[in-house]
């Protein structure tokens, strides 16, 4: 199984279209981390704008587990409970406030997150995460099953040219 692994991630670094070997530090490499919300509530008043469940709050709680050794310069979320409430443990975590964006224009936001350069988490929706991975990369990527959760979109730019790497969370919620 380790070798497994071990092979996959040769194959990605060999074979990948961004030169990440002969990366340094002070090069224009950054990350962008992309993630649908959490499980929200079903059962509300609040229909438009339902909070997490607490298989939400509990997969939020992960994220921020996952990346803690991560190192983050913005926290974007758009503005909803369920979305704001999946970036809150992480934005905490690392004393950043989160940064509101406007999901109906992802082609613009796409833009200003590769300009601004920078190690973000952007929390969004099963219509809009793999939309903005795709733009990211140059990619046309679509919106996936609303019962997907464990998706984590990690695209990592070197020199303006983007690598998508599709992470899968390993969160088994224990309610």
């Amino acid at each position: 199984m380790h070798k497994l692994v071990l092979l996959s991630f040769l194959f990605l670094f060999c074979c990948s279209r961004v030169d990440l070997a002969n990366a340094q530090k002070g090069d224009d490499v950054f990350t962008i981390y992309l993630v649908r919300h959490s499980e929200k509530e079903l059962n509300t008043n609040n229909t438009a704008d339902p909070p997490l469940n607490t298989c939400g709050i509990q997969r939020a709680e992960h994220l921020r587990n996952f990346l803690y050794d991560v190192h983050l310069n913005a926290v974007y979320s758009t503005d909803y409970l369920r979305t704001k409430n999946t970036a809150l443990p992480t934005a905490l975590s690392k004393g950043l406030p989160i940064k509101i964006y406007n999901p109906g224009d992802l082609e613009a936001f796409s833009s200003l997150l590769l300009e601004a350069k920078q190690d973000v988490l952007v929390v969004g929706h099963s219509n809009t995460t793999g939309v903005l991975a795709g733009l990211l990369v140059g990619e046309n990527i679509g919106s996936f099953d609303e019962s997907i959760y464990e998706r984590i979109y990690k695209v990592v730019v070197y020199k303006n040219k983007g690598q998508l790497h599709l992470l899968y969370s390993s969160f088994d919620c224990t309610d």
